[in-house]
């Protein structure tokens, strides 16, 4: 399935639920905030003290109630991905935003892809310099259930040097961590990769974990709002399996060369992410 994730969500937004989402939730923690809840689900900030050179681990906890979910980068036909901002003003940097291991999930011809359970989304920082550091950060994400409700908040965070133990952060960052897709590796990769000249179809061919016999779960996401699913005539040979994605349309005028794009696999239990690059 070709996904484009920009676009008016399925269903009617109640306004009175999205102005009470979109209001700010400020807190101030060393370390950890406050959860920021609306009717769909929670989230709050963690963060550890800058190293010696000025980065920062940190990670935003996001907590849907049940039956809720909330969205990957590319959510999907019309979902909202994650947004993250950090006051310019604080000094602070945000260098990177990472991302666990989505689901699929569908509604006739809709396909999401998201999360349905507590999700940690790691995030690498960079502080101006020495000293105590204040995160003033801001969140926007979606939550849906039958309606989908704009989450947006706060967040203040007042760090010092990363020379303090912190028990309870440390294990939120490394689970956050341990929860993330794998880079390739010799048993799991992506070993060739060729776009078709009328740009329909990305044809893979991939070295695969396991003797498995079902296909892997594949996303490649291209251009900012582009994600792609489908596949055509996979076939799986033991630990080789390769398969065409279907493309379909893309931006008006898209010029594909020099372009990096990303694919996450997903064999059994285990995912791997890398990037494609096109000559």
């Amino acid at each position: 399935m070709m996904i484009i994730s920009s676009g008016p969500r399925r269903l009617l937004i109640a306004v009175v639920s999205a102005v009470a989402a979109l209001v700010p939730f400020s807190s101030t923690h060393a370390e950890m905030s406050a959860w920021a809840e609306n009717e769909g689900g929670r989230m709050r900030l963690v963060a550890l003290g800058p190293d010696a050179g000025g980065k920062i681990r940190a990670a935003l906890q996001i907590e849907p109630k049940p039956g809720w979910i909330t969205y990957w980068k590319e959510p999907g036909n019309s979902g909202i991905p994650p947004q993250i901002t950090i006051a310019p003003e604080s000094g602070v940097s945000l260098d990177a935003i990472a991302y666990p291991v989505p689901k699929h999930f569908f509604k006739g011809a809709i396909e999401d892809i998201a999360y349905d359970a507590p999700v940690t989304l790691p995030l690498s920082l960079t502080a101006p310099g020495k000293g105590p550091v204040t995160i003033d950060a801001a969140a926007f994400i979606g939550i849906c259930k039958d309606i989908c409700i704009p989450f947006q908040a706060s967040f203040e965070l007042k760090l010092g040097p990363a020379i303090q133990s912190h028990p309870q952060e440390e294990a939120i960052l490394q689970a956050a961590d341990a929860s993330l897709p794998k880079p390739p590796s010799e048993d799991f990769d992506v070993t060739a990769h060729a776009m078709s000249p009328d740009r329909k179809t990305l044809s893979l061919d991939l070295v695969l974990p396991g003797e498995g016999k079902t296909a892997p779960d594949i996303i490649v996401t291209g251009p900012s709002g582009y994600a792609f699913t489908e596949q055509i005539g996979g076939k799986r040979d033991g630990r080789t399996f390769k398969v065409d994605i279907s493309i379909g349309k893309l931006p008006k005028d898209y010029d594909i060369a020099g372009k990096q794009w990303s694919v996450l696999v997903i064999d059994g239990e285990r995912p791997m992410e890398t990037t494609l690059a096109f000559q």
